[in-house]
């Protein structure tokens, strides 16, 4: 499926603003979102990606680096607007990424319940996905033994979560980038597409 791209998302600021309060209010949308990567958004994306049968496809556009150009974060956002986001629904862990999810409930719930991020559109779409999916995966008793249709259902869900968090992060790498030195080179070494990567320096 088709997801907008970096320069597409959507984040609406309250008009009669000024510039300085405009500014705060992007940092303080940030930093929540920042919070969630570090919560639960990287781990999703590490698990999530395993599952996806097309990774190799994309992998090596999304080894982001400090050097990129405002034209190289461009030109993989609309890589990303045109992949198609598969998940093999054999490889999927439902057990585990149900406790996962359920785990944090709580963090979920105080993002959504947080004014500045709902102003985010695309990300508040991100939050409502992955809410929606743990959803699903709670109200299942027997995840071992669902049937097919049921396993195709579930895919779709974690899909559209999936290809959600894909955009996010790559818009967070990029504000990262330009705004936070510090921030953007811990999540390089956390980023889930690498599999060199290490929290260690080396």
């Amino acid at each position: 499926g088709r997801v907008r791209g970096v320069s597409e998302t959507a984040v609406i600021v309250p008009p009669l603003l000024s510039s300085r309060a405009k500014r705060a209010r992007l940092e303080q949308m940030n930093r929540g979102i920042g919070a969630f990567f570090s919560e639960l958004g990287t781990t999703m994306l590490t698990f999530f990606s395993d599952y996806d049968p097309n990774l190799e496809d994309i992998r090596r556009n999304l080894l982001v680096a400090n050097d990129w150009s405002k034209e190289e974060f461009s030109r993989v956002s609309n890589l990303l607007k045109n992949y198609n986001y598969e998940i093999d629904i054999e490889k999927a862990d439902l057990v585990y990424t149900r406790g996962f999810l359920v785990q944090k409930r709580d963090f979920l719930l105080r993002l959504l319940e947080n004014p500045i991020l709902l102003e985010h559109e695309s990300f508040t779409q991100l939050l409502q996905a992955v809410f929606h999916l743990m959803d699903e995966l709670e109200n299942r008793e027997e995840l071992e033994q669902v049937p097919d249709s049921d396993k195709n259902h579930i895919a779709g869900d974690i899909k559209r979560a999936y290809s959600l968090l894909v955009v996010e992060w790559l818009s967070y790498m990029k504000y990262a980038r330009d705004n936070y030195p510090y921030l953007f080179s811990f999540a390089m070494r956390m980023n889930p597409f690498d599999q060199s990567a290490s929290v260690v320096l080396r």
